[in-house]
């Protein structure tokens, strides 16, 4: 998923791979619905993951049209390969392995997509303006590129969790010592313009929940798993001693249980277009 002078900061666990499953879960339908495709288009899927936003894409596209992925990691395409399967949809997307820095693609292919698409890959990479110029270059003239990133600085938790500060600043210089962007998702406009392409429309994709709903769990154990998942880079960094690591998400943990909990978050969406 991450170019080679990186290190995806989550592992590939299977542990993580379930936390990314359920994130789809989550996140996918408004995805999707932001992305607006048109049946018989051609998309670019560009760190694809487990690659189950790609099959909803296809599904979206129709016969006519065509997704490719590329994901780094062999065992992120093993488990995608598995999950088509289980739902029936083996070679629904041509999945393929390759960096996000050097796209798998054909002479071909260049020029010839008409979407481009990457959802939380440009926050693990070193070099984002280089994978955002192939995206543009994978498009055809007026063909879309389309970004979906975090700027982990929007995360609000209320009330609280005594030692959450603490921690969750820890968890963002993580992304820091690994050479890699953590806020990536306020330069998404910036990075389509420095690729060549014209920026015609950004929003914010919520993503939160209080207490009393059915989202709620789930948005609260993705923050602890990812956070968790952090642990080693983040303890061996010497970016947080190993008792307060434990005690922060302890307390992230029962704060889960308190009725009047509510958390805040956004990521941020951008989309541009080959000149």
């Amino acid at each position: 998923m991450t170019p080679s002078a990186s290190r995806y900061l989550h592992g590939t666990s299977a542990e993580e791979q379930l936390r990314l499953s359920r994130l789809n879960d989550l996140l996918n339908e408004a995805s999707l619905r932001e992305l607006r495709l048109r049946e018989g288009e051609r998309v670019l899927d560009v760190g694809c993951g487990l690659a189950q936003l790609s099959r909803a894409m296809a599904h979206a596209v129709g016969p006519r049209g065509r997704v490719t992925g590329i994901e780094r990691s062999p065992e992120q395409l093993a488990e995608a390969g598995r999950l088509a399967a289980a739902a029936g949809e083996t070679g629904l997307v041509d999945l393929r392995q390759g960096d996000a820095a050097a796209f798998p693609l054909r002479a071909g292919e260049w020029g010839s997509f008409d979407v481009a698409h990457a959802r939380f890959l440009l926050e693990h990479v070193p070099d984002p303006a280089r994978v955002v110029g192939q995206m543009a270059r994978a498009v055809r003239p007026e063909g879309r590129i389309v970004l979906e990133d975090d700027d982990y600085d929007v995360l609000r938790l209320w009330p609280e969790p005594p030692g959450f500060t603490a921690l969750y600043r820890a968890y963002l210089r993580s992304y820091e010592l690994l050479g890699n962007d953590p806020f990536v998702g306020r330069r998404l406009v910036a990075l389509l313009h420095q690729a060549g392409a014209t920026p015609v429309r950004t929003t914010a994709m919520p993503y939160g929940a209080c207490r009393g709903m059915a989202a709620f769990d789930a948005c609260v154990e993705n923050l602890i798993r990812q956070i968790d998942g952090a642990g080693r880079t983040i303890l061996e960094g010497g970016l947080l001693d190993p008792s307060s690591f434990e005690s922060g998400l302890n307390a992230l943990r029962d704060w889960q249980r308190t009725p009047d909990a509510a958390v805040w978050y956004g990521f941020a969406w951008a989309e541009g277009k080959r000149a």
